[in-house]
Formats: C-alpha cells, structure tokens, sequence
C-alpha cells in the first residue's frame, strides 16, 4: 500500500513538471524568471521551516537552566534573525526582477489588444494590414516581445498562460498591460484565473510560437477576406448562416456578415479550436451551434436547435470552410 502511495505521488509530481501549461517548463523569458524565483523562494522557505522547527525542538527538550539560556538565543536566532533575513533577501531579489517583467516591447514590436469576455477571447492584432482580428487563438514570434492591452467588458477575467509569462487582471473600465517574449517554438494553453462565472473552467485558448516568417504569413493571410465556399454543402451552409441571422452578431470578412457582438468567424476553419476547447471539425462546430450552453455554461449565445439535421450540417461544413 506505501508502494502505491509513494509511486502516486511521484507520478503527479512528474507528470506536473511538464505539459502545454505548466509553469515548471517554462517557454518564454518571464516564465523563466518566475521560475528561478520560485526556485529561491522554496529554498528560502525550507531554510526557514529548518531553522525554526530547529528552535523549537530545542527549546523543548532544553531542561537544564544553562540549556534554557541556549534555547532562546537559538530561538531569537532561528526563530527571528532567520526568517527576517531570508524573507528581506527575497523580498529585494523579487522586486529587482519587476522591471524586466514589466517592461513592454520595443518600438516596432507586435502589439496585439485582447478583450477577455464571458467566456471567450477577442484578439485583435495591430498589423501593416490594419487591425486583424480572431479569437480564442494568440499567435507569437519566437524570440520578439508582444505587448498584449488587456480590457474586459463585463467581469473581471485574468490572463495567464503558465509557460510563457505571468498573469494578470482584465478588469471593466481599465487597460492593463502584459509583455511576452516566447523563447522556443511550440503550442501553449492560456486560461482564464480569475473566476468569472458558469463557464470559467472552459474559458480557454491556444497560444501558437512561430518562426517570425511565419507569424508575418499568418497575419496576411488573416487579413485576407473569406474565400466564398467550393463545395455544394458549404455553399448551402454560407445559405443557413445568412438566412438565420449569423451575421448579427458575427462577422465574416467578404460577405454580408458585419456583426461584432460575437468572435469574427472570417477565418474560423483555420483555428486549433472550436470556441478555445472543441475539436475544430465539422462535429465541433456542429456541437457548439446546436446547444453553446452545454459546451460552456452561461454561454451568451443562444442554441440553434431549431436546425433541422442537414442545415445543421451544411452550416458546420461552411464554418469548417473558412480557413
């Protein structure tokens, strides 16, 4: 039985040193600095609770007069001379990083505005293009500094994404700010950590790092307008999405289709994910069309499930389209 308890937690410490959101592999250069600090302060608490727990086993087992006048200059020592200086030499060494995790990216570095709203991310990038907007996927150049402006319009929601930086607080009426700097390639999970409601657990997205060519390539063609659907399904699904007023509250960039209520859908099809969570397939969209709520509670769009099957289905392969 102590066998299986120990292999358990060796296991979960593993397994939690790892991953797409850890903060223990850290992918970016505040991460990695946040990380170092972690790693000073759990050994400035390990020689604090030694120092102290050294005291008091001590002191209780000090009998003697003599012992007892050791005792407590061991307590003042390891009970209060210890602590005070190790908490005041991490204390300095934390507040001598803030500049450097504060700093914002240089002139000319990609800026991107991110909107966090229940319960779904707009991001609108500030491109050579003009403003290119997605949602629920941040897009990074590899080794350059992104100045993310962080607003909400309803809650207070918290950006984080463990592996590349810290977080912080989009609060209602304010502009908060936060630079990453990505120092390896690969896909991250962001969340929200601030709970904001019914579906604060789903409120998800993906962060993708890219060779800087490619982040330059991405963002073209992201500006580009929707291609019109090839195929007959897709083009009565374009159809459905007209005809049931998808576009009130969606934009789709080449089409009629001007709403802002909701995310911009121009290039919907190219996403990891279908609302930050589902498979980005006909099956996702088709899932999160019928019933949102059942995807993410308290979701603010309403159910399609007044659909008939093939419209359904027609509309999921013209989302599934627009890449």
């Amino acid at each position: 039985m102590l066998r299986r308890v120990v292999h358990g937690c060796a296991w979960m410490f593993a397994t939690s040193c790892a991953g797409p959101q850890s903060a223990l592999a850290p992918a970016g250069r505040d991460a990695h600095a946040i990380a170092v600090l972690l790693a000073w302060m759990a050994g400035g608490s390990l020689l604090i609770w030694l120092g102290v727990m050294g005291a008091a086993v001590y002191a209780t087992r000090a009998e003697r007069t003599r012992e007892r006048a050791t005792a407590k200059r061991f307590i003042v020592l390891g009970g209060v001379v210890l602590p005070t200086g190790t908490l005041t030499v991490l204390l300095i060494f934390g507040l001598s990083m803030m500049p450097d995790l504060l700093a914002a990216g240089p002139a000319g570095a990609p800026r991107v505005a991110v909107s966090a709203e229940r319960y779904w991310w707009r991001l609108t990038y500030d491109t050579p293009h003009g403003p290119v907007e997605t949602a629920n996927e941040l897009r990074l150049p590899v080794g350059q500094r992104t100045t993310l402006r962080l607003t909400s319009p309803d809650v207070v929601h918290s950006f984080w994404v463990p592996s590349l930086a810290g977080k912080v607080d989009t609060i209602p009426g304010r502009e908060t700010h936060l630079a990453i700097e990505p120092t390896r390639l690969g896909t991250f999970r962001g969340t929200c950590a601030e709970y904001c409601g019914g579906a604060h657990a789903q409120m998800a997205f993906t962060v993708v790092v890219q060779r800087p060519e490619e982040h330059a390539a991405w963002i073209a063609a992201q500006a580009r307008a929707a291609e019109p659907p090839q195929v007959a399904v897709a083009r009565r699904g374009a159809e459905v999405f007209a005809s049931h007023g998808c576009g009130a509250c969606h934009t789709v960039r080449g089409t009629g289709a001007d709403g802002t209520v909701g995310p911009d859908l121009t290039h919907v099809g190219g996403r990891r994910r279908v609302a930050g969570i589902l498979p980005n397939d006909v099956d996702g969209f088709a899932r999160f069309v019928r019933d949102p709520e059942a995807v993410k509670p308290e979701a603010e769009m309403p159910g399609f499930a007044l659909l008939s099957d093939d419209e359904l289905t027609a509309l999921a392969h013209y989302l599934d389209a627009l890449e």
